[in-house]
């Protein structure tokens, strides 16, 4: 049984999955299985896929019969995962090779922590513009302000994930089902660390302007007004409550500049 599942839904990646995948497959940590599924691509994302998987035996295709999106697609490859620990990936982005090796040294090493994470760049053809990073050990009034693990670059414990029921498939937390997922854990007396070093490295942030939506902002809204009942933070802290509203009435250009520059 490999020790890590790596968890990547992919969709219309075609031109990046084999870098992505040429991350996993060069790790200094090599006792892991790749379960790939891909959410109905429109372009020929499958086939390449096809040909990376006939190339590792330790790598799993599945393919959805209709557009799932990511949370029930990631459910999904969790489902088949032999894993003791799950990881994620997305086929456009590319990490450290030794990224493995830190996660599960911190995993093994420390059974109090049920999630770990990293440091994240955001980079586009110009290079490297921000480094998102978080507290080393997030609390709960930590959560409140935003998620606090970067989630393609996470490594989890399955029986944590599983016990938790994994990710929500509702739509009330689409595009924050793994903020959701942090706070649900959290909720159930697990915790969780960051690495302080980047050993993920996002593709610029496609979809930055794409959450700006309102559906979307009412799901984040819905998963802090969780935080605030759930963990009786004092009132003050409603006003974190507010900022997804705030980033919302943003001017597009506003939110972008802010969003590059933050």
């Amino acid at each position: 049984m490999p020790r890590v599942s790596v968890l990547m839904g992919i969709y219309n990646c075609a031109n990046t999955l084999e870098e992505a995948v040429d991350c996993i497959i060069n790790q200094t940590f090599t006792d892991w299985e790749l379960i790939m599924c891909d959410d109905c691509s429109t372009d020929n994302t499958y086939d390449v896929a096809k040909k990376i998987a006939a190339k590792d035996s330790r790598i799993v295709l599945l393919k959805n019969e209709s557009n799932l999106t990511l949370a029930p697609t990631l459910n999904k490859c969790a489902a088949v995962a032999k894993g003791e620990y799950l990881a994620r990936m997305d086929g456009d982005d590319i990490c450290t090779l030794n990224r493995f090796e830190k996660e599960v040294e911190v995993l093994d090493s420390n059974s109090k922590y049920a999630v770990v994470s990293c440091q994240m760049n955001l980079y586009d053809s110009e290079g490297v513009y921000r480094v998102v990073s978080h507290p080393d050990i997030p609390s709960a009034q930590d959560l409140i302000k935003r998620s606090q693990f970067c989630h393609a670059g996470c490594m989890m414990r399955k029986s944590a994930f599983e016990s938790v029921g994994g990710y929500s498939e509702s739509a009330d937390y689409k595009r924050v089902e793994d903020y959701d997922l942090w706070v649900r854990m959290y909720k159930a007396g697990f915790i969780g660390f960051n690495i302080q070093e980047p050993l993920y490295s996002m593709r610029d942030d496609r979809n930055a302007l794409s959450r700006r939506t309102l559906n979307n902002r009412k799901n984040e809204i819905r998963v802090k007004k969780n935080i605030m009942k759930w963990f009786e933070l004092p009132a003050s802290n409603y006003i974190y409550v507010l900022i997804p509203v705030i980033k919302l009435m943003m001017p597009g250009f506003v939110y972008k500049l802010a969003h590059k520059n933050k």
